[in-house]
Formats: structure tokens, sequence, C-alpha cells
């Protein structure tokens, strides 16, 4: 006998899909199961069943004064199972992140930001004596199973006078570590987007891709900057971390209109763009996507395999045995909805992304009324 069974779920692509969960973990995956459970939830045929959505870019230290949230409000409630902090704190401050996000439901990670005291204050990493590549190392080694990486935010505001010597920092402290995942924040220049590109290299990803900024993707005439292009097909991967001031839906159109694609879906969420928008939630996030002709087959891999591959979570991503039981069971139903970018501008969508399950080791928590 199994703890849940999940039955008469449909795929993303429409097929038929139960599952079976025991002690946390996947235990069966088919279009048709035959088992006993102690708990059997019977989605009717009319509900997706998909990996946990994974947010790969949010700020949710409670403690932290410029940008910060409860896991517990921007993950679970919000069909997402997990989150993954992007470097709002460093290697002085992670350790109490790390007592504060165990007692959550919601599966939370962070990147350790090379600032030692995280995202404090806007401008982080203009003062390089900041950065202490011993401390950032005895981090790891303190929270190897919480760090899942490393942010640097290279912008004018962040930066100051360093341009990209701060990135360079952050390679090098990389290097050092086994070649941890590292996630690079773009905005206004300096430094410019090809001197923060020209540092990068495969399998790091590049977050605030499609941002409206002049030190953005497209170039004065609106088409993608070669050395953009370079740096895509090179393996870097292309993020969207929505946030207040980085989705352009005209930026992110042209992109996929060229074939230019996120690798990942973020949202860059903290509580006050949660609470009163652009952001509101991934589903949101996920919407905006539709709107620009991405199919929710195209969608589900950048919410679920894609960042749990970029960031090395093996067991999480993927409805496999053996894999953890997180599951993003959501409809998708007609409706009408106002949909705003981060630079006021808008669309409609006549198709709403709801859900109503998430499933996190094994436990199922109702969303949205259910």
């Amino acid at each position: 006998m199994v703890d849940l069974y999940i039955k008469n779920g449909k795929s993303v692509t429409g097929k038929s899909i139960e599952v079976a969960i025991e002690a946390g973990k996947i235990t069966a995956v088919a279009e048709k199961l035959s088992v006993t459970a102690k708990k059997v939830l019977d989605l009717k045929h009319q509900s997706v069943v998909s990996a946990g959505w994974i947010d790969d870019h949010v700020h949710c230290y409670e403690k932290m004064t410029l940008y910060y949230d409860s896991p517990d409000a921007i993950g679970i409630p919000k069909g997402v199972t997990t989150v993954i902090d992007a470097g709002t704190t460093g290697a002085e401050n992670i350790g109490d992140f790390y007592q504060l996000a165990k007692k959550s439901k919601t599966n939370v990670y962070a990147l350790v930001n090379i600032s030692k005291w995280g995202i404090v204050e806007q401008d982080e990493l203009a003062d390089l004596k900041k950065i202490k590549e011993e401390l950032i190392h005895e981090a790891l080694q303190q929270y190897p199973d919480f760090i899942v990486g490393i942010k640097a935010r290279m912008s004018k505001t962040v930066v100051g006078e360093n341009d990209v010597v701060p990135l360079e920092l952050a390679k090098n402290i990389q290097k050092k570590n086994e070649n941890l995942p590292l996630m690079v924040h773009i905005g206004s220049a300096p430094p410019t987007l090809d001197e923060t590109l020209a540092l990068m290299e495969k399998g790091d990803i590049l977050t605030h891709c499609f941002n409206g900024k002049e030190n953005g993707i497209l170039d004065s005439e609106g088409r993608i900057k070669p050395f953009v292009w370079d740096a895509y097909r090179r393996g870097i991967l292309f993020d969207i971390g929505h946030g207040t001031d980085s989705f352009n839906f005209h930026v992110a159109q042209v992109a996929k209109e060229a074939g230019l694609t996120p690798q990942t879906v973020s949202t860059d969420i903290y509580h006050r763009n949660r609470e009163t928008g652009p952001v509101y939630d991934l589903a949101t996030t996920l919407e905006k996507m539709r709107t620009l002709g991405y199919t929710l087959e195209e969608l589900m891999p950048m919410v679920t395999t894609n960042p749990a591959r970029a960031f090395h979570l093996a067991t999480k991503g993927e409805l496999k045995p053996d894999f953890d039981a997180d599951m993003t069971i959501f409809n998708v139903v007609a409706g009408e909805k106002g949909l705003t970018d981060s630079n006021g501008g808008t669309r409609k969508t006549n198709e709403l992304i709801q859900p109503i399950y998430t499933i996190v080791n094994g436990e199922v928590y109702p969303v949205g009324g259910n």
C-alpha cells in the first residue's frame, strides 16, 4: 500500500497520467496504475499533473529590508514546490537564513551573494572589500545542501565604479569551488552587456534576460545584438527573472520570434511585487509567456526540468520513480485577465493557469480554496 495515489490526471500533452507516492518519493508513474493507497486524489481527468514548479529567482530572507518575503507566501500557496533565493544573503548572514528556511513547508535553496552581507544596500558590490572569498568557501562547506550556487548583480547601481571586476572575482570563486552554478543579474551600464557576457561561460545563468533597458539584448533597431546570439549559442542559460523592472513584452516577443528562448522562467518575486504587481506569482508569469506564443508543453520544462538541472537538484524536476514527490497540479481554464510587464506594457489573456494542489514531499496542500 502506497501513501498517496493520484489518479485520473492528465499530462501537459493531454495524455492520461497517474502517480503513486510513498515515503516522500515517487514510486510509479503510468497512464493507468493499479495500486491501493492510504489516500487517493482523484482529478477526474480535468487537471494537469506536472513535476513541482521551481522558481529559481526569488527573494525570501524575511529579515532583509530591501527585498524580502516569506518562502511559504511565494511557494506552496502559488503552486510552487521549490524556491531558490537569488543572492539576498551573503556569507555573513546565510546561516541565519538557513535556520529560518528549515521551518518552511516549501523547499528552499539559496544562491550566496558574493558580497558578504548580501543585498543589505542596493550597491552591495560597490565596495570590493565586501567580497571575501574565504568566507564564501566556508559557507559552501557549512551548508552544502542549502547553497546551490553564487550570485553577482552586475548593473550600475550595484557595482558603482567597479565595472566588471566583481564578476571577474565571482568567476574566480566559482572555479575554486567545483564550478558551482553562477547567476548573473544584468541591468543598466556600466558594465555593458557585452563585457558581462564575455566573462560568462556555458552553464552560467543570465537573469533578467528580457529586460527593456538600453543595456539589454536588443540594439537600437530592435534586433538581437550579435554578441547576445554568441552567448546563447555558447550555452549561457537565459532566465526570465521578471521582477519589478526586468521583463518587457516587446523584448520577449522579439526574442521568441527570432528563436531565442529562455531556459528558465522565474519571477524575481518579493513581497511588494507579489502584493501589488506586476509579478504576483509564477502562474501569472507563465500566463505572460503564453501570450508570446509559448505552448504549455514548451513552458513546463522551464519551471521543472531545466532549473533542476541548472542548479544540480538531482532528485527534482521530473515525474519519475525515485524522484522527490514534489508536484504541481493545475487547471487551465477560460477567463479574461489583464497582464502588465515591468514597463507598463499590457496584454490580455483568455486563458488562466490555476494551481489547485501543491504537493511537497508527498504532502498535499490545496490551493485556491480546493
